[in-house]
């Protein structure tokens, strides 16, 4: 299973063609949309978010609600698009002096890109925005309802914003609580401070970066592999959410406190009942051991950094003239962490889906939803 995708941020829309569903599956239009909503929210986005009504067209691939075996195209328009037609124009009319950057904004991709291929920052940019994000919850989304209909369950909260911190329960009243707040918390006392946060981060035109967690429920033993690097499914994980826009670091289970702490208070003893087999007293491990998933539920956790467009830059050059000016400003959010759990989330679901159709025949869903159910009833008898 592979995709890819194409687009600006403000181009005229995002593509992204997906192959490698299972013919057979049962895909709900409404549940992808509801999932680009969700992206859009969050107390600190800016004001684009105000001008897009993110809805995803199904060009092919799916025929009365279910995967047909063939690519699945998609699409999803740029409502801002009327704002830049001229500047953003494929033809040789296009507006290209007009918003033209020369002072490329530290944190982000505009230096770099620009060295490496030699183009205009405005190119750079347009493609390297998080904007390019939309398409992957889309896409995501289709590979989280595959595993919704295996009777896999991915849920996700942020667990710090900034300096401040949630407190963590796992218990069902946490989890509902995480789902109607906008911060994505389940902790009421941090969320107010949160709303400060922001606040007095967008009074002195900063950003905000945080700390999120994606779980992902019943799951089997045995997706992924340890025989080679590239098919470890922690591996696979970590470059999913790395490759998420701003986000500079990934851990899994008990994560980087394991390097601080005896082997025997980091290993998940193993223990074993009749019905349900083996299984593990604890979870430090994330649900990752050897490269494979273990039974237990897969935890892992990513660090966001502040978005690099302040309403307060900082220093850069000038490409032009060498003098250095504050850096440019593009409209942006103050923080986008509750956003970018949705995307974490979809990425994983992907990964995670990929892995499953690496282990069982996957040409149609019938096939797949029988191997599953199989692989399970053997687990339980031995």
């Amino acid at each position: 299973m592979r995709y890819l995708t194409a687009g600006e941020s403000h181009g005229p829309k995002l593509v992204g063609i997906l192959e490698g569903a299972p013919a057979g599956a049962v895909i709900n239009k409404e549940k992808i949309d509801e999932a680009l909503q969700e992206r859009q929210k969050g107390p600190g986005r800016g004001g684009r978010m105000k001008i897009e009504r993110d809805q995803v067209q199904i060009l092919s691939g799916i025929r009365g609600g279910k995967t047909t075996g063939g690519p699945i195209a998609l699409e999803i328009i740029n409502r801002d698009w009327a704002n830049w037609e001229k500047i953003m124009a494929w033809g040789s009319d296009a507006d290209l002096e007009s918003r033209k950057v020369i002072t490329p904004r530290p944190g982000h991709a505009d230096l770099t890109g620009y060295l490496k291929y030699r183009t205009e920052v405005r190119n750079v940019l347009e493609r390297a925005s998080a904007r390019e994000t939309a398409m992957r919850v889309a896409i995501g989304n289709i590979a989280r309802q595959l595993l919704e209909n295996l009777g896999v369950e991915i849920r996700g909260q942020v667990l710090a914003v900034g300096k401040v911190q949630a407190n963590l329960q796992d218990t069902e009243d946490h989890w509902q609580r995480v789902k109607t707040s906008e911060w994505k918390v389940g902790d009421p006392e941090a969320e107010k401070a949160l709303y400060a946060q922001v606040e007095e981060a967008r009074a002195k035109g900063e950003s905000l970066g945080g700390w999120l967690q994606v779980q992902v429920l019943n799951l089997p033993p045995g997706l992924g592999s340890y025989a080679q690097w590239d098919r470890k499914l922690d591996g696979r994980l970590a470059q999913a959410v790395l490759s998420i826009q701003a986000f500079k670091g990934v851990s899994f289970g008990m994560g980087f406190e394991a390097g601080r702490t005896f082997g025997s208070q980091v290993h998940d003893p193993i223990a074993y009942e009749e019905g349900r087999g083996y299984y593990r007293l604890s979870n430090n491990a994330g649900g990752l051991e050897g490269g494979m998933t273990n039974g237990e539920p897969v935890i892992i956790e990513g660090v966001m950094k502040p978005i690099p467009t302040l309403y307060s830059p900082l220093e850069t050059v000038n490409l032009l003239t060498k003098e250095v000016e504050e850096a440019s400003v593009e409209r942006s959010d103050v923080c986008a962490v509750p956003a970018a759990l949705v995307v974490m989330e979809h990425v994983v679901a992907w990964e995670i889906l990929q892995a499953v159709l690496d282990k069982f025949p996957s040409d149609t869903w019938e096939e797949l939803h029988k191997a599953w159910q199989e692989y399970k009833i053997y687990l339980s008898e031995q």
